[in-house]
């Protein structure tokens, strides 16, 4: 099973890397499978472990910030098994011939993100 996972605390500062690598470190902590990416975190494992430490993550951001929105989005492919999470991605770059990853084309390659964006706001995970 796969989940994409969404944590956005409401108000406060707009500055999160320091709650989300608490919160990742939870995730690394639990043992699930996770990827992080610019807007989510993927999680791959049981309904019982993606929704147990979706709610630890919650809790803990929670704690933090009077107002938090949590998504999650599921993804239940019983014939699939584990090791979804890179079967997909490996998938996708065979069958594009290349690296899915580039430079950015504003020549801003090896600019900090918060140096491009005019605001650091967005989801944590």
């Amino acid at each position: 099973m796969l989940a994409d996972l969404s944590i956005v605390p409401v108000g406060g500062s707009a500055h999160t890397s320091g709650i989300l690598a608490d919160v990742l470190e939870l995730i690394h902590t639990s043992g699930i499978a996770y990827q992080l990416t610019p807007t989510t975190t993927c999680l791959e494992g049981t309904w019982e472990e993606i929704t147990d430490v979706t709610q630890r993550c919650h809790q803990l951001v929670r704690r933090k910030h009077a107002h938090v929105v949590t998504m999650l989005r599921i993804e239940d492919d019983a014939s699939a098994g584990y090791s979804k999470l890179a079967r997909n991605i490996e998938s996708v770059k065979e069958k594009a011939g290349r690296p899915l990853t580039s430079e950015p084309r504003d020549g801003s390659a090896g600019v900090p993100l918060a140096a491009k964006l005019p605001e650091d706001r967005g989801s944590l995970l």
